[in-house]
């Protein structure tokens, strides 16, 4: 489920929206915005904001 990859990337917070956008093979920033917020109910931006911060980066972990 594409929404689900974006969701972990958007987790990580390492990457900006754009990327996530290329990286998941959406053809435009808006597409993925659209579709994720369908499924969601909440935009990129607010669902970044939201969570993640549990999550550690891989250099963090040790």
């Amino acid at each position: 489920m594409p929404d689900a990859h974006a969701a972990e990337l958007l987790s990580y917070d390492e990457l900006p929206l754009t990327a996530i956008a290329t990286k998941l093979g959406y053809k435009s920033l808006q597409h993925l915005s659209r579709q994720f917020k369908e499924v969601t109910g909440t935009t990129l931006n607010q669902y970044k904001r939201q969570g993640g911060s549990d999550r550690h980066t891989i250099d963090n972990l040790y």
